[in-house]
């Protein structure tokens, strides 16, 4: 009985130690994520210089090149021709404008029609055996620019958002550089002109970079910096979205929760009949409608939503902290599992 034990001890250690030596790895890259390095960057994004980053002004020109260097200091190479962006060009109506007697003496109404150009940022981080697949993470980079003489400088809107997946990106690389990298590609990919209608996401989606065949899932990161009259702590997010596609994406979210983090996890507006439409409202809906899975980060609107006041000082950071290391993990756990989450079948 005695040399079974011993047998036995070591075997079980041995589990123990695999088990741990594998967790490890993750648990290090996602703690890289911290207050300072997401304060450091919102102060820059969020900041009056850049005029609130709206959709083909200069303020969101210039938070594109910020963005962009910045993935270009952490290592991950430009996508095309030394360029970070996906350019591009898109229509839009202006809601109202000018009356005018057609030739038949009717009175019809004019719409000016006006072109916005945005760009959305690539940053392509290759995976190893299994690369040809794709978890793609999202957050929009824009906001309302300036009205009537007052800055929007949207620091829950999207700047919270923006800040969190570019130290996604950073843990990422940081992994790949010491080894670690993940199976699948990441693509981490702040877009522009969502405030326009989803615009920066839409041209993504029916002009991709990387087959949509290819992309597994869809992680969007829009506002997480703040907390809503519905909660009296910050240790909560709403989630939307996760199981609308594939119930094997909601169940792996929920475990990394369970196993790392402990977020309460809030599934309020992800009801089918929810008034508030949350589920089509951001750009995970442009993944979603070509049947790609998605889960939608969210804090929920407050007093500060769309105004002037929405600045850097009123977010939460170890709340931006704590959430960005839960999408981080969970998009690991999607980058290095044997096979992508199963979309549901009708």
């Amino acid at each position: 009985m005695k040399k079974i034990l011993l047998l036995l001890f070591p075997l079980g250690l041995f589990a123990q130690v695999s088990t741990w030596s594998e967790t490890k790895p993750k648990l290090k890259y996602a703690n890289t994520i911290v207050v300072e390095d997401l304060q450091k960057h919102i102060t820059i994004l969020a900041g009056d210089s850049l005029q609130g980053r709206e959709t083909g002004k200069p303020g969101q020109k210039m938070a594109a090149n910020y963005i962009a260097n910045f993935f270009k200091e952490i290592g991950i190479p430009p996508y095309k021709y030394n360029s970070y962006f996906q350019k591009f060009k898109v229509k839009t109506v202006k809601r109202y404008g000018k009356w005018k007697w057609d030739k038949n003496g009717l009175l019809e109404k004019m719409l000016n029609n006006n072109y916005i150009r945005g760009e959305n940022i690539i940053g392509f981080i290759e995976g190893s055996d299994l690369k040809d697949e794709i978890v793609v993470i999202t957050a929009h980079y824009d906001h309302l620019g300036i009205k009537d003489s007052l800055i929007y400088n949207g620091a829950d809107d999207n700047g919270s958002g923006t800040v969190a997946i570019m130290e996604i990106a950073e843990a990422f690389m940081l992994a790949k550089k010491e080894g670690k990298g993940p199976r699948r590609s990441i693509l981490i990919m702040p877009v522009s002109a969502e405030e326009k209608g989803l615009l920066g996401s839409k041209y993504y989606a029916e002009n991709p970079i990387y087959p949509l065949e290819n992309t597994i899932a869809n992680l969007n990161v829009d506002m997480i910096g703040r907390i809503d009259s519905y909660n009296d702590n910050p240790n909560y997010i709403y989630l939307i979205g996760s199981d609308r596609l594939s119930t094997e994406l909601h169940d792996i979210s929920e475990a990394i929760n369970d196993k790392y983090i402990n977020l309460e996890l809030d599934y309020k507006y992800n009801e089918e009949d929810d008034p508030n439409r949350y589920y089509y409202r951001s750009d995970h809906y442009n993944f979603a409608k070509n049947n790609i899975p998605v889960i939608f980060y969210f804090n929920g609107v407050h007093a500060d939503y769309h105004k002037p006041s929405d600045t850097i000082d009123k977010i939460h950071f170890p709340k931006v902290e704590k959430i960005s290391r839960y999408i981080f993990l969970t998009a690991w756990e999607l980058a290095n599992r044997d096979e992508r989450p199963k979309l549901n079948i009708d």
